[in-house]
This record gives structure tokens, sequence and C-alpha cells, in this order.
């Protein structure tokens, strides 16, 4: 049976639950995402955007889904405690792909300020929900997307109202927890207004060591001058398989940073697609991975300038030891009339082992006449010069060779607009430079 068979099956079968334990907002998509996903099926291993990637023997085993929303015993507020000094943030909870509840951050946000679970915001603002779900991630060209589509129930959302500033970062922690094999499908749907501004900083941990799967589809909204932060760090494992798509529609003068992180994994998938759509837009994309034993990142991104007067900056860094892979596939599309178009994409790749394999495709796809675009791809090792002068001066082998590495993701990490983030994402990749799990140490779920 080819892997989509069993999904059109659980869901033709169990379509009513699904249904029963979601809001119509979410439900109304089903039937034509199910239409998608029988029509496109997984991307195949070997096709343009897929070359390396195998995801239909990602997602052939027999996965548990929790269709019934069962409750998952454990409660996140007393095994998660972040240990980013002086972070302090309005902290939420995702328990596999369900929004956590029964205990929320109150009295931490400004008036109009929704934050909260995706069923819920659904529910209580139908209308503002349905103008932006499911709009910025259609399920017409992504079988994983239409897949998202078909079986999420729940989610988790930021609204911000017009001119409102949310000073203290939002932080979502995705908890992968389970006594069986288990697959999670999550949204996450952010909507800035006008000159609206907040942070997100999104952290995925495993708490057991069975097989977990995660499909997550994230909608970024920036409307007029706003501005919006999106980090996300990935320190799960070596189990788990996450695909992960980014989707942000920007207006006029708005600004997103993006920023993904990837310190410790099994196999994941990272989609970016980023539209510019209205004059003296800005955006960053930046993205890095430490990669170690047969791990696998796949990177993607497809950023469009769709008007003229817009920047985008783009940095991926990898850095591979053992057998990992690292896999890099951008595309810049300018449209005929995105004149004054300044975008910049480049991609780094460090093996520190002849094992470690890096496949890179940088591409610009330009149709204006008066731009600034550049690309730029690199994948060597560590320069020998610098490690022999380290040696010279008394630093042994090893504490050299994690130095430059650390050094090479530097400039990755610097683009983090939050400098107590900032400064803990700096120790965090050293000590996985170092062999450690990089795990949060105040998290009793990683230790």
């Amino acid at each position: 049976m080819k892997a989509e068979q069993q999904y059109i099956e659980l869901f033709t079968e169990y379509e009513n639950l699904v249904c029963k334990y979601s809001t119509p907002v979410m439900n109304a998509l089903r039937t034509e995402a199910l239409a998608n996903f029988e029509r496109l099926g997984f991307p195949l291993v070997g096709s343009e955007d897929y070359r390396h990637t195998d995801v239909a023997q990602a997602f052939a085993p027999d996965y548990g889904i929790n269709i019934n929303r069962l409750a998952i015993p454990v409660n996140p507020y007393d095994v998660f405690h972040c240990d980013v000094p002086n972070l302090s943030t309005a902290l939420y909870f995702i328990i596999n792909d369900t929004f956590y509840q029964k205990e929320q951050t109150k009295g931490l946000l400004p008036e109009g300020v929704y934050v909260g679970g995706l069923k819920s915001f659904t529910e209580k603002f139908p209308e503002i929900a349905s103008r932006y779900y499911g709009k910025a991630a259609t399920s017409d060209k992504d079988g994983i997307i239409a897949l998202n589509t078909m079986l999420a129930q729940d989610g988790f959302v930021i609204y911000v109202p017009k001119s409102v500033v949310v000073d203290r970062p939002i932080q979502l922690v995705n908890i992968s927890r389970s006594d069986v094999d288990t697959m999670a499908n999550r949204r996450v749907l952010v909507i800035l207004e006008a000159h609206a501004e907040a942070k997100l900083l999104v952290c995925d941990h495993s708490m057991d060591e069975v097989k977990f799967l995660t499909t997550q589809v994230v909608e970024i909204f920036a409307e007029e001058g706003a501005v919006f932060d999106y980090y996300d760090l990935e320190e799960s494992s070596e189990s788990t398989t996450r695909f992960s798509s980014v989707h942000v529609k920007q207006n006029a003068s708005s600004n997103v940073l993006v920023n993904g992180i990837t310190l410790h994994n099994g196999l994941s998938r990272n989609n970016y697609y980023i539209e510019l759509n209205g004059e003296q837009a800005e955006t960053t994309l930046c993205a890095m991975s430490v990669l170690d034993k047969g791990q696998q990142v796949d990177t993607y991104s497809h950023i469009t300038h769709a008007v003229p007067y817009c920047t985008s900056t783009e940095l991926v860094k990898n850095v591979l030891d053992d057998h990992a892979t690292g896999i890099f596939s951008g595309r810049i599309l300018v449209k005929q009339d995105a004149q004054k178009t300044q975008a910049y994409q480049t991609n780094r790749n460090l093996c520190l082992k002849r094992e470690a394999r890096v496949f890179s495709k940088p591409q610009l796809e330009i149709y204006a006449d008066d731009v600034k675009c550049s690309h730029g791809m690199t994948t060597g090792q560590l320069d020998e010069n610098a490690l022999f002068y380290m040696r010279s001066r008394g630093i042994p082998e090893e504490e050299a060779r994690m130095l430059l590495s650390v050094a090479f993701m530097a400039d990755v990490v610097d683009h983090v607009r939050l400098d107590i983030l900032k400064d803990r994402l700096h120790k965090l990749v050293e000590k996985r430079f170092r062999g450690e799990l990089a795990k949060c140490s105040g998290c009793s779920m990683c230790n």
C-alpha cells in the first residue's frame, strides 16, 4: 500500500471525529485538502524540490494519531523551566498537537491581544480566523500541507491589533510526549495588524524515545508597518521526524525576521515561503543546523519580491560531522514590476568529516532590470592555517576545532534581535559543539 493510502483511509473513516473535536473554520478546508492530497500525494524523492529527502518513506510507518483528543498525562509547567537568564516570556505549551489550557499566562499582554489555542480562537473569533487561516499555506501545491490541513485539530495563535506593541516575548514550547510511536499535526497562526509588533520563540522538545512524526504549518501575516520576529529552536531527538512549513505574507513597510536553529534532531525538512507584497517591506531569513551521526536537515526557501523597493537577506549555514547530511535549496523570485529590489542569498557549509554530505542549490530568478541581487554558496572544511595558528598558541586541537566551528555560526545567531536570547543561543551552540545535547539545563525533560 502506498504511504498516502493509509492517511486517505484514516481520514475517510474518522472524518466525523476529526471534525467533532475541531471547529467549523478548520473543518471548512478539510474536503478540499483531501482532494488535493489525493491528487498530489507526497513529494517524490528526486523531484525538483525534494531531491534528497524521501517523504513517502518517512510517512510510511503506522503512527498513532490522537483524533479523540485524549489528555496526555503531563503538566508542562512542572517539567519545563526555561533557563535563559532574565528572559521573561509569556509562556505557552502544545502537547504533541493540542494546546495546553489547564494553566495559562495571565496579565502579561496588552488589551486586545489574543495568544492561545487555535481551536479556541476560531470559536471566539470565527470571522477573523476565516480571513487568515489557510490563506497563506494553501493545500493545492504541497501534499504535506494538504495532509496537515486534513488532520490538524488545534494549534497556536497570536493576534495583535492595530498599533499595539507586545514588549514581552512570547514563548511556545512544543512537547512530544507518548508511550507509542505518534504523529502530531499542528498549526501556528500569527496575525499582526498595521504597525503592531511582537516576538515569538518556539522550542521543540521530545520527552520519550519512541518515534515521533510531526507536521507543522506556520502562517504569518504582517500588515502595513508591522514588525515581527519568529525564532524556531529545535532540540528534539534522533527518533523525531519533522516537516515544517513557514509561510509569510508582508505588506508595505513591514519588517519580519525568521530565524530557524536546529541543534538536535533526527530528520527535519524546513520550508520557508516569504512574499513581499508591499513597498519598503523588509525580510531577513536565517537558518542554521549542527548535525552529526546520521542526522539530516533539508532547508528549502522561496522568497518572492512582488513589488518595488523591498529588501530580503537570507543566510543559511550548516556544520556537519560524522555521516550527517545537509541540504539547501533556495530561490529568490523578482517579478517584473519589482524594480529597486535588493535581495541577497548566502549558503555556507562546513564539513568536519569526509563522510558528511552537503547538497546546495541557490537560485535567482529575476524579471526586473533595476535590482541589486546576489547569491553564493561555499562548502569546505576548517581552515587548517587558523587551526595551526591556534594550536601553536597552546590551544588543544579539539578545543581549537570547537572554537572555529562556533565562530563559523556566530553571524546567524547575531541576527537575533533579542539580546538575552542571543547570548543564550551562543552558549547553546558552544555546548552542542562540545558534544553535549544542548538541552536547556533548567528543563527536567532534558536531563
